[in-house]
């Protein structure tokens, strides 16, 4: 009797569904193993958002955290993750991604210092660029040295929105 694989590959292809947010469609695919892909459609790009009760099981939680982020409700994601792609050092970047607070930023300096390596500053924009999980592991929160907004794949109009989003909200004196 032939011996059978105590574990088999993955082969289902991933779940996919569309949320309808303040920015245009976002497209979220994975599979029981985890979230593999967040990212906005291109504008103009034909799509319906996914009602909430047809959406993949497996892609539930991060389609309820996500809707609760954009209502303002939700500062850290808690989702499981499987991304297959990257390379070892677009990985560690993506890795330090959330380890930038809500409501605060950093530098593409910022993050290759952390990395131990600070003249891959350049790199780290290039990764930072091919982040797979927009917003999840929240890329948007890197700017340039002197705090200026600097490439998105997004779009800088969204990473502007998502960071004002993200900050607190003025507090005024009492003028006394």
């Amino acid at each position: 009797m032939p011996e059978l694989l105590a574990v088999l590959p993955d082969t289902s292809s991933p779940a996919r569904a569309l949320l309808a947010t303040p920015l245009g469609l976002l497209e979220l695919r994975g599979t029981d193993a985890g979230l593999s892909e967040v990212g906005f459609l291109a504008t103009g790009s034909p799509g319906v958002a996914t009602p909430a009760g047809a959406v993949p099981a497996c892609l539930q939680p991060a389609h309820e955290q996500l809707r609760a982020y954009f209502g303002g409700e939700l500062r850290e994601f808690t989702v499981r993750t499987a991304v297959a792609a990257g390379t070892e050092f677009q990985r560690q970047v993506w890795a330090a991604l959330p380890a930038v607070a809500y409501g605060h930023t950093a530098s593409y300096l910022d993050l290759a210092r952390q990395l131990d390596n600070p003249g891959a500053v350049r790199a780290v924009g290039a990764a930072n660029g091919q982040n797979p999980l927009a917003i999840i592991w929240p890329c948007h929160r890197i700017v340039g040295a002197g705090g200026q907004l600097t490439g998105y794949a997004g779009g800088l109009t969204r990473k502007k929105w998502l960071l004002e989003l993200e900050s607190p909200p003025l507090q005024l004196g009492l003028g006394l």
